[in-house]
């Protein structure tokens, strides 16, 4: 009997994790099922340029992971049930090509479940945000964002409330695509106040360049269709609000038994392996890991990647019956795309604080696409050119445990 690993979601993490076990596993020994609604690869980070009228490369499941043995399911997931170990997915519309999909209501079972759900955008409860704002952490609220932008005339207004990274990635494209539009920046605290002193000094100089207003120190109370109000009472016109303040993880976990961080992410050991039920595994912005100085990693792919990486070497390790690797999770950097000729690459701490160094301009506009581009090959190519080889997996009972003398 084959052990049956069911992998949900295929954004970075969950796509990564599948393809790194179907590199580490004997094909005879394991199954490896995707579930996931869409049958091409969505590069989330790449989702402000296609907001903005750029057409993104297609990248299709079904050849991303010919012969590994990867099923894809395309399917929404319902349900987990974490005690019988069950998942329910219903049908997904959409085809990808002989990939199968799901007829109606489908249950799998599963020996080892990685649950790559991921986030959504996250609305915080505010005032009509939910109702007139766009959101940028799925396809198809950029292709919402990108008819609606299209259809705007020259001197209308949009306003990007948020100033992290998908906040500042947004408005300077927009910016740089639309010159003819009057675009404003909205944040809670200083523009940039996480960056060096360099890298807050050349984003200034960016922003001011492209003529978008920065409304420092202003947290937004209320959106309504033609506008943004602070705290303070400012009105801020929007013919165009686009929302970036944060993440929310996928909903699905709040309804089962697994230990849950407040937030409804699941709480994970330095393997990815859920604390409370051990043939659970979780990745990417669903798992609360902690890195370097206890510190909870940031939602990003910047942490997402190496835990995909460290979850399928785990699970592999633990079938094989090997010694199961532990390597720390760490930063090097964040990049910020600002426009197409400008980017901004701030060097870290291995916990994630800025450090006096930092690349700037067209140098650092390089960097970055090679970062995306360099994360798009990685889920197709999930072990990064180390050679590896596939292990046969030991069971003392078919399908479901390792050999009590086995790394655990």
């Amino acid at each position: 009997m084959q052990h049956r690993i069911v992998v949900l979601g295929a954004g970075y993490t969950g796509a990564v994790t599948a393809g790194r076990l179907a590199k580490r596993l004997r094909r005879e020994d394991v199954t490896i099922t995707l579930v996931n609604p869409e049958s091409d690869f969505v590069e989330r980070v790449r989702l402000h340029q296609l907001a903005v009228g750029q057409d993104l490369r297609p990248r299709p499941f079904d050849e991303m992971f010919a012969g590994t043995g990867v099923e894809l399911k395309l399917a929404r997931v319902t349900a987990v049930d974490v005690d019988r170990k069950t998942v329910t997915v219903t049908a997904a519309t959409g085809s990808a090509n002989g990939s199968p999909a799901v007829s109606g209501q489908e249950e799998l079972a599963y020996d080892t479940l990685v649950y790559a759900l991921g986030s959504g955008w996250n609305d915080g409860d505010v005032p009509g945000a939910a109702a007139h704002a766009h959101e940028l952490s799925s396809r198809s609220g950029a292709l919402r964002l990108r008819e609606r932008l299209a259809a705007l005339d020259a001197g209308r207004s949009v306003v990007v409330v948020g100033g992290g990274l998908t906040g500042l990635e947004a408005a300077t494209e927009i910016a740089e695509a639309r010159p003819d539009l009057d675009v404003a920046l909205v944040v809670r605290g200083e523009l940039g106040d996480w960056l060096s002193e360099k890298a807050r000094t050349h984003l200034r100089k960016v922003t001011d360049g492209l003529g978008i207003t920065v409304h420092e120190h202003a947290a937004v109370a209320a959106v309504a269709a033609d506008a943004v109000r602070t705290a303070d009472g400012t009105t801020v016109p929007a013919d165009v609000t686009v929302w970036t303040t944060g993440f929310a993880v996928h909903p699905i976990a709040e309804a089962t038994t697994l230990e849950l961080a407040e937030g409804g992410r699941i709480v994970v050991d330095g393997t990815m392996r859920s604390v409370s039920h051990p043939d659970v595994y979780a990745v990417g912005d669903a798992a609360l890991a902690t890195g370097p100085g206890d510190k909870p990693l940031r939602m990003s792919c910047a942490s997402g990647v190496p835990m995909a990486w460290q979850a399928a070497d785990a699970i592999a390790a633990r079938l094989a019956g090997t010694k199961v690797p532990d390597v720390s999770i760490r930063y090097f950097q964040q990049c910020v795309s600002l426009g197409r000729k400008e980017a901004l690459i701030q060097f870290v701490t291995a916990d994630d604080r800025a450090v006096d160094r930092a690349l700037t301009g067209r140098v650092a506009a390089v960097y970055k696409e090679l970062i995306c581009k360099s994360a798009a090959w990685g889920v197709a190519n999930p072990t990064m050119g180390v050679p590896t080889r596939r292990r046969r997996v030991v069971r003392q009972q078919a399908g479901t445990r390792v050999p009590a003398g086995a790394t655990a």
